[in-house]
């Protein structure tokens, strides 16, 4: 059995996030005093996350493999280690063949170079020879498709054109392991097209690709298996048809509970469900803190690829009836009869008050809306981009 050209084995990587105590008010100043004030202001926390945790897979030579996941589950970061950017934190990770990254656009371009000069001098980071980017040139110009600028500095360029060249450049390393990113996606459909045939192309000359992208699609056509990731865990992996369908059930009921911490915390994120199933979206998020607080919550609706559409937040859209302050209580987003075409998404929550921000739940709760037949006055939205929908916010003390 041939020996895979990628093995991950427990793969952690950690973070250390420090987090600065709120700056405090006139009024707190007043009622504590400048000692204490100035004791708290000095204090700082910090904690760890884990990015990704206990990530192990392997990669036989000439897949192309899909790696999916919602936004912050730890794709990019993924990425980042396998490309050799960053180190990790436990495990290991072993690499059979020479590797090409397209992680960002641009990576490795000097703004005041020419394209021609960037070629070479792209080419040469990610390992090739001068003779060999030589060799190439003419190909790498007219897969981007920049001949008319290839002397222009490229800080001239477009973000298309940009990207359009990083891509050809690091197709045509001829590597045994290419590693792209989102890149991609600033490119015109055209170009898409034309990316996807390359790493269709490398895959068949026995190479192989691991390609992050929320364009599923695109990962149906070209990919052979998958690989989700959720909270930095591998959540799935095998087909990409198995994987695209598990990635595409919803990852929770439609609450969620979640511990109070020592600042103002979410304690809970809640979709009614009658209220979805009738059309509309009712979302109440229950909140905690050691002291009264004044709320000012706020919700992204995301589809189930990451993508948000609307949100809204109580200093934007503040309720008739301000909130009153209360160490504990409930903010109720409501929007009535919910255009949007059947599907799967994903809300997202956070809790501050007028001073800042103190608490944030990504992707909180994940619920399947099923399209009522009419619409009351306008016909449904398509969810290609963001919208602002009608809504309204209540707040209750307990």
């Amino acid at each position: 059995m041939a020996e895979p050209v990628i093995t991950v084995e427990n793969l952690g990587k950690r973070y250390r996030l420090a987090h600065q105590a709120r700056h405090d008010t006139l009024r707190d100043t007043l009622t504590h005093g400048l000692i204490r004030r100035w004791r708290r202001r000095a204090a700082s926390t910090s904690e760890d996350f884990w990015a990704l945790r206990d990530v192990s897979f392997a990669v036989n030579r000439g897949e192309v493999v899909g790696i999916i996941g919602r936004n912050g589950a730890g794709k990019s970061t993924l990425l980042k280690i396998l490309s050799r950017i960053t180190e990790p934190t436990t495990g290991r990770i072993t690499l059979r063949g020479r590797v090409a990254s397209l992680l960002e656009v641009g990576t490795g371009f000097h703004p005041e170079l020419s394209g021609r000069e960037n070629i070479f001098l792209n080419g040469a980071i990610l390992g090739m020879t001068r003779a060999e980017i030589r060799r190439k040139f003419d190909e790498i110009v007219a897969f981007a498709e920049v001949d008319r600028f290839l002397d222009t500095p490229v800080k001239h360029y477009s973000s298309g054109m940009y990207v359009r060249l990083a891509f050809s450049v690091a197709a045509h390393l001829e590597p045994e392991i290419l590693i792209v990113d989102e890149v991609l996606a600033v490119g015109d459909a055209a170009f898409q097209k034309k990316c996807l045939g390359r790493m269709d192309a490398i895959s068949r000359s026995g190479r192989t690709v691991l390609f992050v992208s929320h364009n599923l699609e695109a990962l149906r056509s070209i990919c052979q298996t998958g690989l989700l990731l959720e909270a930095g865990r591998v959540a799935a992996a095998g087909s990409i048809q198995d994987v695209v369908a598990r990635y595409h059930r919803p990852q929770s009921e439609l609450a969620a509970d979640f511990p109070a911490g020592a600042k103002p915390s979410i304690t809970r994120v809640e979709v009614d469900r009658a209220r979805l199933e009738a059309g509309d979206l009712v979302v109440r998020v229950s909140y905690e803190a050691t002291q009264p607080l004044r709320p000012a919550a706020g919700f992204i609706l995301s589809t189930a690829e990451g993508r948000p559409l609307f949100g809204s937040n109580m200093r934007t859209h503040p309720p008739v009836q301000p909130p009153a302050e209360s160490r504990r209580g409930t903010c109720t987003w409501e929007v009535p009869h919910l255009a949007l075409h059947s599907g799967n998404y994903s809300l997202s929550a956070w809790l501050g008050d007028k001073s800042g921000d103190f608490d944030h739940k990504p992707e909180a709760v994940a619920f399947a809306f099923v399209s009522p037949r009419h619409y009351p006055g306008r016909p449904p939205i398509h969810t290609i981009g963001p919208v602002d929908l009608p809504c309204r916010w209540t707040s209750e003390p307990l």
